[in-house]
């Protein structure tokens, strides 16, 4: 299982969200290659990026800085979501250096365009699905849809999609802990693997998601909680690697 560090970008800067909400920022460093650089020397083998900005505005805002990381780290395999609606947004992340493209409102409110992503850029796309209370959230979380986060992963089962991302919004940023059981819930649901996001605080959350890992669960994306240091990154990847008890 996969130790995910995330930095999220905010008008060029490395911060993160308290459920989702733009006013409610924690600005971590103002050099957001740099602080991708701790997290790469400290052995992640996969780092998760959100453009913010470009969440809410629906295209690209902080491109450059995603183009600077992955010239900075050509061997990091990087991950990138928000505001990617488009085919050409797709192909020219990727051609930058990015790994797997996240597409997450489009997904909801376009289906079809994840089948068409997956046949352009096969084993590069990645679904986001965020929910409040099971239902998927759209546009940098702004709007709850009545779509059940379960329902939308079974449609993608056969589209080719890497990975999805499970974001638990009440959890996000909150260091309340990751909600284990809708994850696993989700990861039953479809046969694509999914990597958690959202609440994880501390070893204890990587234990719990650890233990479920044969159900489907391929990694965990951790923000707040190693900014702050309540989670040692290094040695959560450890735990993952060895399997053994800290």
């Amino acid at each position: 299982m996969l130790v995910i560090p995330a930095i999220d970008l905010k008008d060029g800067k490395c911060v993160r969200l308290r459920q989702g909400r733009m006013e409610d920022s924690t600005v971590f460093s103002d050099d957001p290659v740099e602080v991708a650089g701790r997290w790469f020397d400290a052995g992640a083998r996969r780092l998760h990026l959100v453009d913010l900005n470009g969440a809410f505005e629906g295209a690209p805002v902080n491109g450059e800085i995603v183009n600077q990381i992955a010239r900075r780290f050509p061997n990091f395999p990087l991950q990138i979501g928000g505001g990617i609606r488009s085919l050409d947004t797709i192909e020219a992340y990727l051609k930058a250096g990015v790994d797997y493209v996240i597409i997450g409102t489009k997904a909801v409110k376009e289906p079809e365009f994840v089948v068409e992503a997956c046949q352009a850029f096969a084993d590069h796309i990645i679904v986001g699905l965020d929910a409040k209370d099971g239902k998927v959230a759209t546009d940098g979380w702004a709007e709850v849809s009545d779509i059940e986060a379960t329902d939308l992963a079974k449609q993608f089962d056969a589209a080719g999609v890497s990975a999805i991302v499970y974001t638990d919004i009440a959890r996000d940023g909150m260091m309340q802990g990751v909600n284990v059981e809708a994850t696993v819930r989700l990861a039953q649901a479809s046969s694509i693997p999914v990597i958690a996001s959202g609440g994880i605080t501390n070893m204890e959350d990587i234990v719990a998601l650890k233990a479920q890992a044969d159900k489907g669960i391929q990694g965990a994306i951790t923000g707040r909680a190693i900014y702050e240091g309540t989670l040692d990154l290094a040695k959560a990847q450890h735990y993952c690697d060895a399997g053994l008890a800290m």
